[in-house]
């Protein structure tokens, strides 16, 4: 006897986690606090319950990018979705370990400095942010995260299946993710915006592919 299997619904779990990444990353610079980490009012900042939330939304990001590329390479079954998935899993394994620190690390060092009244604490802080085996690990695995969402949008664009500009958003983003660093808090907040619309808008498109 032929038992049917009903389908599972991958495309509206995937549109979900896309989407979900994009306001998480717009979320990231939104929440997190602003100052000069080098003064105590930077120390203040890092100790803040806004820090480790900030940080933790794009740790989850992350995740969940991954998540949502897995269900785009189920729907297009094609082999660049397979590879734009596999190194966005490896450029999130690779940067998540940073985060952590940035996450949990600077925040105890800022509640130390706090304590203390004291900026030299807060040197550790650029100390394990430029260590060089943790800094190219995570130039590496942001490198790896903007190769594999362009995969990712190239695969949509030839797909057929899918509104062809509708990867690019997401695949310029994350192809921005190292300069915004450098730029101030508005170009950041507007680089996470423009993740937040290309999680979205791709999003849209895999549950129109339903």
């Amino acid at each position: 006897m032929n038992v049917s299997v009903p389908a599972l619904p991958r495309p509206r779990l995937g549109a979900a986690a896309l989407a979900a990444a994009g306001v998480l990353f717009l979320a990231y610079p939104l929440v997190r606090p602003y100052a000069d980490e080098s003064s105590l009012a930077g120390a203040a900042a890092m100790a803040s319950q806004a820090w480790i939330a900030s940080h933790l939304f794009a740790a989850v990001g992350f995740i969940l990018l991954t998540l949502g590329l897995l269900a785009l390479h189920l729907v297009l079954n094609q082999r660049r979705t397979l590879h734009a998935l596999v190194v966005t899993w490896i450029g999130a394994g690779l940067t998540l370990p940073y985060y952590g620190v940035e996450v949990f690390g600077a925040n105890v060092i800022g509640h130390r400095a706090v304590q203390e009244g004291s900026t030299s604490l807060l040197r550790l802080v650029d100390d394990f942010r430029f260590v060089p085996a943790a800094a190219t690990m995570f130039a590496a695995g942001l490198v790896l995260l903007g190769v594999g969402t362009t995969m990712a949008a190239v695969a949509v664009w030839r797909s057929g299946a899918l509104a062809r500009w509708s990867g690019v958003p997401l695949a310029v983003g994350f192809a921005l993710f190292i300069p915004q660093f450098f730029g101030p808090p508005a170009l950041r907040i507007a680089h996470g915006a423009l993740i937040a619309i290309g999680g979205v808008r791709l999003g849209l498109e895999l549950l129109r592919a339903r």
